[in-house]
């Protein structure tokens, strides 16, 4: 066997041959979103069970697919990815702190202040998704409208809005649901079954 000569020694570490983390991503950010959005349409409690897909799916799964996209050097997915993971963390952590008496429970302006503030990241991300492909442009600007109806709703009290959130939610949640599985359909199958 021949010894690996030194350039080819430094080229072994810029080939990257694992696998794409985003679906992983997509689904815990949309299975998590439709598990809450069910909720805001007022079908389900704010139970254990949202508290814990936001912990664990739809926040640490996030988080590391966050940390795998830097590796791969996706700057736009390290920032999404991590972003929405520490906004699950964050959400469940308003829910958590106030039971485990190590926090006040917020307001209705504190929670729109909150999801105000994540709103100006998304419409940067959405604007980023203009130079990308159209679903996920579809998919960041329903999130926007979503974190928008969510903000009137709080600042409102009105029960319609909240409602109407809660559907937006459904279908931005399914639609990064349909990116991340959809991926793994059409690389499994080695051609494009479902357009993603």
């Amino acid at each position: 066997m021949e010894p690996i000569k030194e350039k080819d020694r430094n080229n072994l570490f810029l080939i990257d041959n694992t696998a794409n983390p985003a679906p992983l991503g997509l689904c815990a950010f949309g299975m998590t979103t439709i598990l809450l959005s069910i909720h805001n349409a007022g079908i389900t409690g704010l139970t254990s069970p949202i508290i814990a897909m936001a912990l664990l799916y739809g926040g640490l799964a996030q988080l590391i697919v966050g940390l795998m996209e830097w590796k791969k050097n996706n700057t736009f997915g390290m920032v999404t990815f991590g972003s929405f993971g520490l906004f699950w963390i964050s959400f469940a952590a308003i829910l958590v702190m106030p039971a485990l008496g190590l926090a006040t429970a917020p307001t209705a302006v504190d929670l729109a202040a909150f999801l105000a503030v994540w709103g100006l990241l998304i419409v940067g991300l959405f604007i980023c998704s203009l130079k990308m492909h159209r679903l996920l442009q579809v998919t960041l600007a329903a999130v926007v409208l979503l974190v928008v109806l969510l903000v009137a709703a709080n600042l409102t009290g009105v029960h319609l809005i909240h409602t109407l959130a809660g559907i937006t939610g459904i279908v931005a949640g399914a639609l990064a649901l349909y990116m991340g599985v959809g991926t793994v359909i059409n690389e499994i199958y080695g051609r494009r079954v479902l357009p993603v």
